[in-house]
């Protein structure tokens, strides 16, 4: 029999969420062979409802796509045992310190978690961090520049620096191990140069950080209105996003979302954006710091699901020959990841900045780069490449800083909590290493 067949439409009525392109296929030499319908197994799963869904969850699960269902159920224990343990650990006043003090090494873990799409590690944001501390200072105390002219500067010597460490590692073939372990140490040494004998550099409280990063500065400057003003917008954005995705999946005949699952999702954005306002209003209100992470996420989440060059990092982590042969300039996706880890370190570094009031010694020091790593792989970006979300630099730092502020609370010693971040790091990469192999198993690896 014959290989060639002709596709006959579908007169069956088609559920909501359903494409207009289901078909039935019979071969075309034989008429009187019954027609097989082809769906897309998306549909099936809408077509069937919660029973659907909760079906392909457990595939999803089966095959090792588990997604950030474990550092989600982390997070809810590590809430539940010290709320146990000290009745403050869930008040509004430290939930309001938990979101203010993840934002500085969040910065930094934004940027690694491109880095870490393509398979590969940056050990320098920590020192990149601290360098552009210094060179605010610098730029401002020692030579009275303006603080918005210092902040672009600084960022943009961060984003040299990165590309710098990247065009060594696309170019020149150095591991990137090794580029950015010798920038750890350069441009920690330049740091300690910049400050000199004294070691620390006050700024000024009008200085850009500090004004518009320090603790007691929050979004609108009116704690309430400010609040509910971003769980509102993140409400609308969120409509609006998926009912006009929703509009061209229609338009060009391929599987999009029912508008129930779409009202559940964004009733369910709206339930815990407008619970969180209150909740930090309660406090102080939304920091300054904590909105600028957020936009940061946002931004940088549009740009790697929605963009081309989004897809092209994807496509290097998945696989660099392939990449080569589907025409991407490999080492210039490369270059500009590191670019974009370095800008990223260079802005942290003026959260750190504006936390303290200043830059000193240990801006950037200590285990800010560990913390940074830990933050992007806790939250679910694989250490193998081609997998991952800028969004578990949120859900890292959300862990990290709750085991850290819940350690306090308890006056665990620091050796305590450097122990118990260890153990959930390795944690998450015993999961996402399980992970990969149930997927090589299930063949989708």
């Amino acid at each position: 029999m014959s290989d060639t067949s002709k596709t006959v439409k579908s007169d069956s009525p088609q559920p909501e969420g359903f494409a207009e392109d289901q078909q039935t296929v019979a071969p075309a030499d034989d008429p009187t062979a019954a027609a097989v319908s082809v769906v897309d197994p998306r549909l099936l799963v809408r077509e069937e409802g919660l029973k659907g869904y909760l079906t392909e969850f457990k595939r999803k699960v089966k095959g090792g796509e588990l997604g950030q269902i474990p550092v989600v159920l982390g997070l809810i224990v590590i809430w539940t045992i010290f709320q146990l343990k000290n009745d403050r650990f869930l008040s509004a006043d430290n939930l309001s310190n938990i979101s203010y003090f993840l934002s500085a090494t969040g910065m930094l873990a934004i940027g690694l978690v491109f880095v870490l799409l393509l398979g590969e590690i940056d050990l320098s944001v920590g020192s990149v961090s601290g360098l552009a501390s210094a060179l605010f200072a610098v730029f401002v105390v020692d030579h009275g520049m303006g603080a918005w002219l210092a902040l672009l500067l600084t960022i943009v010597t961060g984003i040299g620096i990165g590309a710098l460490h990247g065009w060594f590692f696309a170019r020149i073939g150095v591991p990137a191990f090794v580029v950015t372990l010798a920038g750890f140490l350069g441009w920690n040494g330049l740091m300690l140069w910049l400050l000199g004998s004294s070691g620390t550099i006050n700024l000024p409280s009008d200085s850009g950080p500090v004004h518009l990063l320090g603790q007691n500065s929050f979004f609108m400057d009116q704690a309430i209105i400010g609040a509910y003003v971003l769980a509102g917008l993140a409400v609308v954005l969120s409509a609006v996003g998926n009912f006009g995705e929703q509009r061209r999946r229609r338009a060009a005949g391929v599987p999009f979302r029912a508008t129930g699952e779409i009202l559940l999702r964004v009733g369910l954005l709206a339930v815990a954006a407008f619970v969180s306002a209150a909740v930090l209003n309660n406090a102080s209100g939304v920091s300054n710091a904590l909105v600028i992470f957020l936009a940061a996420l946002v931004i940088v989440d549009f740009v790697l699901r929605r963009t081309t060059y989004g897809r092209k990092v994807f496509a290097v982590g998945g696989g660099i020959e392939a990449a080569r042969r589907a025409g991407i300039n490999v080492p210039m996706v490369r270059i500009t990841v590191f670019a974009i880890s370095g800008g990223f370190a260079a802005v942290g570094g003026m959260f750190f900045a504006g936390q303290t009031a200043g830059a000193s010694l240990s801006a950037g020091g200590g285990n800010t780069l560990m913390l940074a790593i830990a933050a992007a792989v806790i939250g679910g970006t694989s250490l193998f490449g081609g997998r991952g979300t800028v969004w578990s630099a949120l859900l890292g730092m959300l862990v990290i800083q709750s085991i850290q502020t819940g350690l306090d609370l308890l006056n665990m010693s620091t050796s305590i909590q450097y122990m118990i971040t260890g153990g959930v790091l390795l944690g998450a990469v015993v999961i996402d290493s399980v992970s990969r192999r149930s997927q090589k198993a299930a063949g989708r690896g």
